[in-house]
């Protein structure tokens, strides 16, 4: 993709166990969830950076996410777990994803601290690589003009990037995507994004019903700050040896049987083996319809049928909308 060798992308969350041949390289700065297609133009950047100077290219990321943390009561809805980040990091070509630890001494420290302590010493930045409006340190002082001076002091580079807008000229944002998710409109929450919407998690026991319906379901439990509508979606599903299988999902609260907490329950087709404990992504490709309350369960398996029947034919010729989407799904996690 870049001209260079290709390794894992090693996950580092604490800056005493940062290896020795990940200093001195070029990292880009962001929260990046989602690492959409305007954050790609950042990571592409330091990328290519570190292919001419051959360097480490690194992502700092931070958890939890800033907004979380000063506002837990109204946790963000997130696109992207820390693994997902860095399966996507690790398609896009990353050596690492280093993620620092949002705590409240991190947000109040001062941003020349931030650049002594963590970009100079810790890591021995050689070029930094973020959006044109990024602030950093407490209070949000540090500026982009305030890192491009550091810059200058410390001897490390420093490129901001561009806003990055679609074909309509506006501008791709997590918040964008975020809302298309909550309309059910996954294609494009994608195009957004440059690769299919994806969760992933393990495989838990439900009630069965599924099964005694005649339509077994891998279930999975997402994030309690979840926001995808409630509904039923063409997926894919992907095993942990990369194999995928053609389904339909539901994302709800079951109002036909218990109206009970949010699941992700997937029916894959023609597929009987058990799943149970195993990690899976299910890679979302369309919206099929709304949640529904039904009179009886003979009602509701007539609608199943439909369901799959409209899911496979959505999914008869699906193939992978971008080079990093091919990636991602052909790599069902770092090694």
């Amino acid at each position: 993709m870049n001209g260079r060798p290709s390794r894992p992308c090693q996950l580092i969350t604490q800056l005493e166990t940062l290896p020795k041949e990940l200093r001195g390289g070029i990292v880009a700065i962001g929260n990046f969830d989602g690492i959409h297609r305007g954050h790609q133009t950042v990571l592409r950047e330091s990328i290519e950076l570190a292919a001419r100077s051959s360097r480490p290219a690194l992502m700092m990321t931070f958890e939890p996410h800033p907004r979380t943390f000063f506002r837990p009561e109204t946790p963000v809805f997130r696109l992207t777990t820390l693994e997902e980040k860095q399966l996507i990091a690790q398609a896009l070509g990353l050596d690492g994803v280093l993620c620092l630890p949002f705590t409240r001494q991190f947000a109040n420290q001062s941003a020349s601290a931030f650049v002594s302590k963590t970009l100079v010493d810790n890591l021995d930045v050689h070029h930094v690589v973020t959006g044109f409006d990024f602030h950093f340190g407490k209070g949000r002082e540090g500026t982009p003009e305030y890192l491009k001076n550091a810059g200058y002091e410390h001897n490390f580079g420093v490129d901001l990037v561009s806003m990055y807008s679609d074909s309509s000229d506006e501008t791709i944002s997590s918040s964008r995507i975020r809302s298309a998710l909550r309309d059910g409109n996954v294609k494009e929450a994608s195009r957004l994004l440059g690769y299919r919407w994806f969760v992933s998690g393990e495989v838990q026991h439900g009630e069965k019903r599924g099964r005694e319906l005649g339509f077994p379901t891998a279930n999975i439990c997402l994030s309690s700050d979840c926001e995808l509508r409630f509904g039923i979606y063409a997926v894919t599903l992907t095993l942990s040896d990369g194999l995928m299988h053609n389904g339909v999902a539901s994302y709800g609260r079951r109002p036909t049987f218990d109206n009970g907490a949010p699941l992700l329950e997937v029916f894959v087709f023609d597929f009987n083996l058990d799943l149970y404990g195993q990690n899976v992504h299910i890679t979302f490709h369309d919206w099929i319809r709304g949640e529904v309350k039904f009179d009886n369960t003979d009602a509701l398996v007539a609608q199943m049928n439909t369901d799959c029947e409209l899911g496979r034919q959505i999914l008869h010729n699906a193939n992978s909308i971008s080079k990093l989407d091919a990636r991602i799904r052909s790599d069902p996690g770092p090694s």
